[in-house]
């Protein structure tokens, strides 16, 4: 009975996440590359400098450093540490190369899915802000494409459930955190017919308490953690990184050599026949969709909650997204796997990122293990916050903002980050890429529709501010 339910997962996934997909993705961070005239190169100096000065007199719930934090909270996260492993483990060191340019385009897209976010989205009159891909497809393709949005609306409600929001954050920490502790399973309990560490066990039970007591706060609790949480975690882990990095500094070229030769190569030792360009294209650009959530359509719904009167400059906030959390974070980690060489040792998930940390920091292997436990566990709990606030705007644009339904998908989504730990990592990963591609679709059909729009807007806001 698994194995049936394991095969459906895995031809679903290939399925979903065939060429056609991938295509769709690459064409479109192409073509609005091309049409905002590399706008992720020329602005992103301007870009990083609106991330932290918030903008007065805009409407919204909260500032747009809340917003991006609460963005950033839901995309850094186990994508970052395991998702990374688990491309190159499959498809080689290649897999980075192509994470890395799909992250390139996915700025642009970022680019656009912000400044649609703000320019469709809608207040009421109690200052409640909704908006998002559902929302710029009803408002901006117009109302005979609302099948499309409730489509959009319905997956994205599942992949809080199903997908990045729960089972992939919480399986990630509990393995991280039963790996650390109880590393040889020698405390264990039985439960559900399985036995588990009793490490496990204690960690779900904490992250369930910790979880319910933020989400059941809404946005602007969730705000104010991701504010707080976010920022520290990325310069811990950053600063670990290039640690590895410096103190590896010779075996550095080499390290990007073998990343360029695979990504167009392949690589037998992923797979032999399967470590093809292909596969390393398909699992780069897969992971890094999963890391930086680029055309998935889930950073536009926090946008659009943002103090801010002009959509474009929301729209170069939201971009910096994917440059810090693949450009920068998933390099260092990829760059960190390859250099120790642990994506090749028949580890799986977590375990590879924690063999390179132990191998490449130059501290006891209990300190480096310690440290990456920290930063997953950090990654993947405000992954679940953002996550929840996502699936719930979803919930609300699909039953018209039923609240009751709302404070039911808020349980339910703690009864997931509960029942978390005890799936198995490959259904997990594999359960979420479906559920990511699904929601993936409408959300860039939209795009290519909007993007005279958005290049429209983008003009008009430079030719108003020469200044800049």
């Amino acid at each position: 009975m698994f194995t049936q339910i394991n095969n459906l997962i895995n031809w679903l996934d290939a399925v979903v996440w065939g060429l056609p997909l991938i295509i769709l993705i690459l064409f479109t961070g192409c073509l609005l590359t091309i049409r905002l005239g590399v706008l992720q190169i020329r602005h992103l100096g301007k870009a990083l400098k609106f991330m932290i000065k918030n903008e007065d007199g805009g409407e919204g719930e909260v500032s747009s450093f809340g917003a991006l934090c609460t963005a950033l909270s839901a995309t850094i996260g186990t994508g970052n540490i395991v998702g990374v492993a688990t491309a190159i483990a499959a498809g080689g060191p290649g897999a980075l190369f192509w994470m890395v340019i799909a992250a390139f385009l996915g700025m642009a897209t970022k680019y656009a899915e912000g400044l649609l976010a703000i320019k469709y989205r809608t207040i009421d009159d109690e200052g409640h802000v909704l908006g998002g891909p559902f929302y710029y497809i009803e408002n901006g393709m117009g109302h005979g494409w609302r099948w499309l949005a409730k489509i959009f609306a319905f997956f994205g409600a599942g992949v809080g459930l199903f997908g990045i929001g729960t089972f992939t954050q919480v399986n990630g920490i509990a393995s991280a955190v039963k790996n650390f502790f109880d590393p040889d399973m020698i405390h264990t309990v039985s439960l559900f017919g399985n036995t588990y560490s009793w490490a496990t066990v204690i960690a779900c039970l904490m992250l369930t308490l910790c979880v319910g007591l933020v989400v059941l706060g809404g946005i602007k609790r969730i705000s104010k953690v991701a504010q707080v949480v976010v920022p520290f975690m990325a310069v811990l882990y950053v600063t670990l990184a290039l640690i590895i990095l410096i103190t590896n500094i010779t075996a550095v070229p080499a390290a990007i050599v073998t990343i360029v030769k695979s990504a167009f190569t392949g690589s037998a030792l992923a797979g032999g026949a399967m470590g093809t360009m292909i596969m390393a294209m398909q699992k780069g650009i897969q992971r890094g969709i999963f890391s930086n959530e680029s055309g998935l359509g889930s950073a536009p719904i926090a946008a659009a909650a943002a103090q801010t009167k002009e959509p474009v400059r929301q729209g170069l906030v939201s971009m910096t997204g994917t440059f810090i959390d693949t450009i920068v974070i998933c390099s260092m980690t990829g760059l960190s796997i390859v250099i120790t060489g642990t994506w090749n040792t028949g580890l799986e998930g977590v375990a590879i990122t924690t063999a390179a940390f132990q191998q490449g920091l130059p501290f006891p292997p209990v300190v480096a293990s310690f440290s990456l436990m920290l930063c997953l566990v950090f990654f993947a709990f405000t992954t679940i916050l953002g996550w929840d606030y996502y699936g719930e705007r979803c919930l609300e644009y699909l039953l018209n903002r039923n609240q009751t339904a709302v404070k039911t998908y808020r349980w339910l989504y703690i009864i997931c980050v509960f029942i978390g730990p005890y799936m198995t990592v490959a259904a997990v990963w594999n359960i979420a890429d479906i559920f990511n591609a699904l929601m993936a679709f409408p959300n860039l059909i939209a795009l290519l529709a909007l993007n005279g729009v958005v290049r429209n807007e983008t003009k008009d806001f430079f030719k108003r501010h020469p200044e800049l």
